[in-house]
């Protein structure tokens, strides 16, 4: 089948690159969120990183203005129904993406596919919630996804040949790499990165290094772009411990225990960046580390 229209649940960092991105490949957008302030804000921030885009020369005004067009924000969820796939890109619990997609099979066409821009639940259990199994996947973009090159696809048990193809020539008109991948806990970028981050907190936790330390060592010394607590910030830490959680529970192997912590910085609400504190506070004008 041909995706002509694309619904995206979640207008969040992730779901506001994925709709950026797919309005560039041509896509009608249905971008859905609860909130009208979070719609608007993503569209605000869509338009700032075009505008980068056209200053850059990547893209010109007239694409940027056809993009912004195609891109239809909505609060009711119920009208994504009408779209040739949905990705739901909402906030990393179980217990919420399987309440979207319950809300949303009465309202699906016959062809519509479901995916998930889950970084590490099961794609097998999240289908199983569903009417269509077989039109169900992993679609998991990275973040920033105008930028990062990779789309891990993920399939379910259930997942038909038809759906992985036409998900997969999606990725490609995107201009964006398609990595398959097999349905098991955090699948396979998360599977390796998380803990290495979740290593260097304990790296932090162990009085091995300091914050400082331990970032310059992996950027000057394995030639990391980000150190592992930077980018941990930049992930998020709430994020980081519900993969190291599920990593933990899914695979029952102690090497996958949450740093105590992480733990600790969650629970006192250093998320990282978008709490302004985490491994570093990011009030002033340079981060500073915070142990």
């Amino acid at each position: 089948m041909e995706i002509r229209s694309v619904g995206i649940v979640g207008a969040g960092q992730m779901g506001n690159g994925i709709a950026h991105v797919m309005a560039l490949a041509g896509y009608d957008v249905m971008l859905n969120d609860i909130s009208q302030e979070a719609l608007d804000s993503a569209v605000t921030l869509m338009t700032g990183n075009m505008d980068r885009q056209v200053g850059r020369g990547k893209i010109t005004p007239e694409e940027q203005a056809s993009a912004l067009a195609r891109i239809r924000p909505t609060t009711t969820l119920s009208e994504l129904g009408q779209t040739d796939l949905i990705i739901e890109a909402a906030t990393e619990r179980e217990t919420v993406k399987q309440a979207i997609f319950e809300d949303l099979v009465p309202h699906l066409l016959p062809h519509t596919i479901l995916t998930s821009n889950t970084s590490s639940i099961s794609i097998t259990r999240l289908a199983s919630r569903t009417d269509r199994p077989e039109k169900f996947m992993g679609f998991h973009f990275m973040n920033p996804v105008p930028v990062m090159q990779l789309v891990e696809l993920i399939r379910g048990i259930a997942t038909d040949e038809a759906t992985f193809s036409a998900c997969r020539t999606v990725v490609e008109r995107l201009n964006k790499t398609a990595a398959s991948a097999e349905d098991f806990p955090a699948f396979i970028v998360n599977r390796i990165l998380m803990p290495m981050i979740n290593e260097a907190v304990y790296t932090l936790y162990e009085g091995v290094g300091s914050v400082q330390s331990i970032d310059s060592s992996l950027r000057l010394g394995a030639n990391h772009p980000m150190g592992p607590l930077e980018l941990a910030d930049f992930i998020g830490l709430d994020t980081c411990l519900a993969i190291m959680n599920v990593l933990h529970d899914g695979l029952a192997d102690t090497k996958y225990r949450p740093c105590p912590l992480l733990t600790k910085y969650v629970e006192a609400g250093w998320l990282g960046r978008k709490t302004q504190r985490g491994f570093y506070d990011y009030r002033g004008e340079t981060p500073v580390p915070t142990r």
